[in-house]
């Protein structure tokens, strides 16, 4: 998975690419564990996501988690397979997606 990252200010915007799985999803929690002090704005760019796991959504909600108390956080591009898992994982309900 590739992994890019974007500040302006106190807003980040991660973008991914590839696959966000067990093997991977440790790397970008540690990533984001030392970039996110002073961060109210955080976007996940999904444009170039193949594929989400489990282990991807943990680090997703976890992030939302964090986000809930210093700002806001979303995803965009997410496309039709992201949206599907998002869907029957419920994670819809907890996410903002645009």
């Amino acid at each position: 998975m590739d992994m890019n990252f974007k500040n302006a200010g106190n807003e980040l915007t991660v973008e991914l690419a590839g696959r966000l799985d067990t093997s991977t999803s440790p790397d970008l929690e540690k990533e984001l564990s030392t970039r996110l002090d002073g961060i109210q704005s955080l976007i996940y760019d999904f444009k170039d996501l193949d594929y989400i796991s489990s282990a991807g959504l943990r680090v997703v909600l976890a992030t939302q988690k964090t986000m809930n108390k210093n700002g806001s956080m979303k995803l965009i591009n997410v496309n039709e397979s992201i949206m599907e898992i998002l869907e029957v994982t419920g994670m819809v309900d907890i996410l903002t997606i645009e």
